[in-house]
């Protein structure tokens, strides 16, 4: 007898689902700095406190998508932090960073690191802008040495413009499901979701897989 798989949820999004309203060149958009938070007091508080829970001082760490803050706990000193974005005046701002580099996902999904380069890689509400988000997380499998983790923070906020639609389309706990889907197809495993959204403020979902 013949059993059917059932599809995976990006198997059952249409692909205009990871396009944009906005496909212009991401440069032009982000060619101003913004050194505004775009998430509430509260919620940067509570992503701090997760990396302090889970973050290690010997610990080389990617900043993925970074900007003009990175949210690590002001009392830890890590090996190293390197922060990849599209502002260099927003990265050059940011004093967590050791070393920075402009860098577009959405055109060269590839990153300029060695294998088993990092820790932990990290995105802060900023998973949703990734047009070609499977080919980003192999590379952070890539990069990740054995046993490093993915960490992706996720809020309701975004530019409209630039989110693909299945962002801005979908339940949050799809949003959720859709990102794991990226980490399990990147070959990330003991993916798991952490609700740390703090009372009277911004959601905040936390989404993290281990290296193999």
């Amino acid at each position: 007898m013949r059993t059917h798989r059932q599809k995976t949820l990006t198997e059952q999004l249409p692909d205009h689902m990871f396009h944009r309203q906005d496909d212009s060149a991401d440069e032009a958009f982000y060619s101003s700095p913004r050194m505004v938070n775009h998430i509430d007091d509260a919620t940067i508080n509570e992503i701090t406190r997760f990396y302090q829970e889970t973050l290690k001082p010997e610990d080389e760490l990617l900043d993925l998508m970074s900007s003009w803050v990175s949210h690590l706990p002001k009392d830890v000193t890590y090996r190293k932090v390197t922060g990849l974005g599209m502002n260099l005046d927003e990265l050059n701002a940011n004093a967590r960073l050791d070393q920075v580099l402009v860098h577009n996902l959405n055109k060269t999904p590839a990153l300029p690191f060695s294998d088993t380069s990092f820790n932990a890689v990290m995105i802060v509400v900023s998973i949703q802008y990734l047009i070609r988000p499977f080919e980003v997380f192999e590379e952070i499998q890539r990069v990740l040495k054995p046993g490093g983790r993915c960490i992706i923070s996720m809020s309701h906020r975004l530019f409209p413009t630039k989110a693909i639609y299945a962002f801005q389309t979908l339940a949050p706990k799809d949003r959720v499901q859709l990102v794991k889907e990226y980490m399990r197809q990147g070959g990330l495993s003991e993916i798991e979701f952490i609700d740390r959204s703090p009372d009277k403020a911004d959601p905040l979902w936390i989404i993290q897989g281990i290296s193999s």
